[in-house]
């Protein structure tokens, strides 16, 4: 067996997609709203039975590899990389030279990783190192599970490791682990005499490393406390949370995603048993990293510190959160103190400070009010114009008109003229806030009656598929209507009449590796491609829209659904000629609007003879 196929056979595509977004039970299915394009209504369906997703709004489809490929924006190989630990699937190890340039950086941050993590545990060099740790109250097994490590205070250890392990030094330098001095072009080591906290991707993928300065050499350092990896191939900070690779599902199961700014406040917390705890490190919540969170739970709490680079940090969260229509709160850490401090001083300070998070509004409200003077008319329009953009955004009718009324209460203003300003702040919000949004919707065709017609058809012939005989007896092909919906029947057509059996029926995977590599129709790899996202479609579709129906009913809804294609495809036609029949009137060449009328004389007939 392929390692795909051993993957895919061990993998059950419900909970793999699960990781990525929340999904309800429908029927035999699963659904959810898509996460390829913002709509209102769940429109996205998974087949548990079939293994395969199909999103009814924007057509995006297909198996667990091209869902995997297309939320982390990578190729197949990686994602075979992905989901091999997942599924216990050991994959061969590749030659550096034939591997990918994105899983050659990883191999060599994981062999780095590994290495950092056994100096830290062995070393003499670490001991200063090991103390520290110790002295921050984290145990062995914590220390194994967020593999911590130590740097050596040397200028090519790690180069030279990777180097004789087949890797290039440029390559190596791409990877962020070596840098190049400008004095003699000469690579050394990044990362020398530190403490290792590897970064890992929401995959459990080591992408990165945040390095602390060993204590004993804090007071001469002069390149900082903490020294991070360059953006690499397989590192942006602006996508990456610390610790949520091991916080994920705990976020799932409380249903509540707590963010805090420093790595040591995750382990910290993680150790204590807060596991939905994960760490921006330092920087502002970003769109994508809001996104990633969003894939666990809608509920988010943010417990950074209340310096002014925090605050500014907990307000762009928010702005973020918000946009994404998260719920959001903001935690206040007693004594002002970190949740690190916090958590190893006394967990019930933390229990009960997550307990008594402030919902954004009353934040806000608070922040505000806290610093201005409700005495003075100019600080009640400060008020007003910090407070309104905020309510304005909104969504909940119930929860903005809550607030206005308590910023009516508390600056002593008519309600009715905190209304009318908020109308005209809203259209602005709702331009920045909507416009990603909307371009997405715009993305969207709208499909036609008819082809969904034709869709439903084809989805009843393929689980139905002893009415195939009527079915190419009595409809076209140019009478169903959407190119790639005939293109489907002609394929399909083919098919049955290849492997005709009165006794079988069609087998849908043998029928997919027959589209696969059909030549038939000398059919192009797009038009291939579309025809096996199509079938995918058709095969959920079917259990969506007829769940149930048996052979008497598929016989019914077959019969009717041909009857009105061919009376729409007819209607159609008709329409068509009395355009040319007027057209040729306009040019008097009666001859032609004889003979165009002689067409829509028969085509009147066909349809009059289907309404009988």
């Amino acid at each position: 067996m392929q390692p795909s196929e051993e993957i895919k056979s061990r993998l059950d595509i419900v909970d793999v997609i699960r990781e990525y977004i929340q999904l309800q039970p429908a029927g035999v299915n699963f659904r959810a709203k898509c996460p390829f394009h913002n709509e209102k209504t769940p429109s996205f369906v998974v087949s548990p039975e079939k293994q395969i997703y199909h999103c009814f709004g924007c057509g995006e489809g297909g198996d667990i590899f091209s869902f995997v490929m297309k939320m982390e924006g990578v190729n197949f190989v990686e994602v075979l990389r992905l989901l091999a630990p997942k599924a216990g699937v050991v994959l061969k190890k590749q030659n550096p030279e034939a591997a990918s340039k994105r899983n050659k950086i990883l191999d060599m941050l994981e062999l780095s990783r590994r290495y950092y993590h056994k100096v830290f545990l062995e070393e003499v060099s670490a001991r200063n190192a090991r103390e520290y740790i110790k002295k921050r109250g984290l145990s062995a097994d914590t220390i194994e599970e967020w593999q911590i490590g130590y740097s050596p205070d040397s200028w090519d250890v790690v180069g030279g490791l990777l180097r004789a392990k087949g890797y290039k030094e440029n390559e190596i330098f791409v990877a962020g682990l070596i840098v190049k001095s400008s004095k003699n072009n000469k690579f050394y080591d990044r990362f020398r005499g530190r403490i290792m906290f590897p970064i890992n991707d929401v995959n459990g993928n080591t992408v990165a490393f945040s390095a602390r300065v060993s204590p004993e050499k804090e007071a001469t350092e002069q390149m900082g406390k903490y020294i991070n990896s360059p953006q690499t191939p397989v590192y942006d900070k602006s996508k990456i949370l610390f610790g949520l690779d091991k916080a994920k599902q705990e976020i799932k199961k409380e249903d509540l995603a707590i963010v805090v700014e420093g790595q040591m406040d995750v382990i910290s917390a993680h150790q204590a048993g807060f596991k939905n705890v994960a760490a921006s490190s330092g920087t502002a919540l970003t769109t994508e990293q809001i996104q990633l969170l969003k894939r666990f739970s809608n509920n988010i709490a943010l417990a950074f510190d209340m310096d002014a680079a925090g605050e500014m940090a907990a307000e762009r969260g928010i702005r973020e959160a918000t946009r994404a229509e998260m719920n959001i709160k903001i935690i206040e850490v007693p004594n002002g103190k970190d949740p690190d401090d916090c958590i190893r001083g006394n967990p019930d300070d933390w229990v009960m400070a997550v307990k008594n998070a402030k919902p954004m509004m009353e934040y806000y409200f608070d922040k505000t009010f806290g610093k201005l003077d409700l005495s003075k008319v100019e600080d009640k329009r400060e008020a007003a114009k910090i407070l309104l953009p905020i309510i304005a955004k909104l969504k909940n009718v119930v929860e903005k008109d809550h607030w206005l009324k308590q910023l009516s209460n508390r600056i002593d203003v008519s309600e009715s003229l905190l209304r009318e300003s908020i109308t005209t702040i809203k259209p602005h919000v709702e331009r920045v806030y909507k416009e990603k949004s909307n371009e997405e919707k715009n993305k969207i065709q709208k499909q036609s009656r008819e082809e969904k017609i034709s869709e439903y058809l084809l989805a009843l012939l393929l689980k139905f598929n002893s009415y195939l005989d009527y079915a190419i007896n009595n409809l076209r092909v140019e009478q169903l209507f959407g190119w790639n919906n005939q293109e489907f029947y002609k394929s399909l057509i083919i098919y049955y009449n290849k492997v005709n059996n009165d006794s079988a029926d069609i087998d849908l995977n043998i029928y997919k590796e027959w589209l696969k590599n059909v030549d038939n129709n000398n059919g192009t790899n797009v038009q291939i491609i579309n025809q096996l996202k199509l079938l995918d479609k058709l095969v959920i579709l079917v259990d969506e829209e007829f769940g149930g129906i048996n052979e008497v009913g598929a016989k019914n809804e077959i019969i009717n659904l041909a009857l009105t294609l061919k009376r729409r495809y007819y209607l159609e036609k008709m329409k068509g000629v009395e355009k040319l029949i007027a057209e040729a009137e306009k040019h008097g060449d009666e001859n032609k609007v004889k003979i165009l009328m002689e067409d829509f004389k028969a085509f009147s007939e066909e349809v009059k003879e289907l309404k009988k």
